[in-house]
């Protein structure tokens, strides 16, 4: 089944400019991507992190700084705002594990409104303006990203990377601790693993993905700004993962392409886009309550038996 799916998901990223607006394109992989990193956290590690756009945002805006105005190339300035995230990641990650369930999620909010207050602050961030025009420059010297579909196949590719670094995680006995712990953390902690280092360390892999997409967001909309930081960056991607399917591999990314084709579909509504979004997920939860995907493995699974 997963080879189908990885056959299709394939398929659609290499013919998505053909039906769809290569911008918009690389804004469903980039939030995918983000969403794909949320539920390491969340649907394999069982925790909660109400402050996950930090590492977004954080990185988006490390990488049009580097970009900008060290003057280096994209591919650059996007590694160093994954590196930067995974580094904030680390210490967000040792602070928050001290605690678990709602007191967890509570400190990775706290903290990541400490980072929203130093993207509005910081002198180097444009404050409430962000940082715009962030040069989307060359790939290798060769390859002009200022061409739509140059950059959509260098964002493709990041997408398709990071993806398969979350999956091979996932498909790994770091991956089945992981889930050990999620299930049950007494019994893992009791089978001799050291459970909060390897929380830590799936923190700050999550984080580090999560900026790798905040950090090609930035290149593609050559702009960074506080709406990355904000909470309700946070609170989408936690939507895209329950809607799509929490703790399933293709889940969050069926949820990030729900959501933010909704968003763009809605647009006209104003201000009561997210009161339908928000109507659409309660009915979405109540039905499908494993998520798209959870319920189409389940349907699978009894057809078969």
């Amino acid at each position: 089944m997963n080879k189908i799916l990885w056959i299709v998901l394939i398929v659609l990223v290499l013919t998505a400019p053909a039906f769809l607006y290569p911008v918009f394109a690389m804004q469903l992989m980039c939030f995918a991507l983000f969403a794909c990193a949320f539920n390491l956290l969340l649907g394999y590690t069982g925790l909660l992190s109400f402050g996950h756009a930090a590492f977004f945002g954080g990185a988006a805006y490390i990488a049009g700084h580097v970009i900008k105005v060290w003057g280096f190339p994209p591919l650059v300035g996007i590694v160093c705002g994954a590196l930067v995230a995974a580094v904030l990641g680390y210490v967000i990650g040792a602070l928050a594990i001290r605690r678990q369930g709602i007191y967890f999620a509570m400190i990775t909010l706290a903290l990541a409104q400490i980072v929203y207050f130093l993207g509005l602050q910081l002198p180097f961030t444009g404050g409430e303006n962000g940082l715009q025009g962030i040069p989307r420059g060359n790939l290798l010297g060769i390859f002009d990203l200022n061409q739509s579909l140059t950059m959509y196949y260098f964002v493709a590719a990041i997408f398709l990377v990071g993806f398969l670094i979350i999956y091979r995680a996932i498909h790994s006995p770091f991956g089945e601790v992981l889930q050990a712990i999620r299930e049950n953390e007494a019994r893992a902690l009791s089978l001799g693993y050291n459970v909060d280092r390897f929380k830590l360390m799936a923190f700050v892999l999550s984080a580090g993905i999560a900026g790798l997409a905040g950090a090609t967001k930035a290149v593609v909309f050559q702009f960074a700004s506080l709406t990355d930081l904000h909470w309700s960056t946070s609170g989408a991607v936690v939507l895209m993962t329950l809607l799509g399917g929490m703790g399933t591999v293709f889940g969050p990314i069926v949820g990030a392409v729900i959501v933010i084709a909704l968003e763009y579909k809605l647009a006209g509504f104003g201000s009561w886009v997210q009161v339908i979004i928000g109507l659409i997920f309660i009915v979405c939860v109540l039905v499908f309550r494993r998520g798209v995907i959870g319920e189409m493995a389940r349907l699978a699974k009894v057809k078969t038996a």
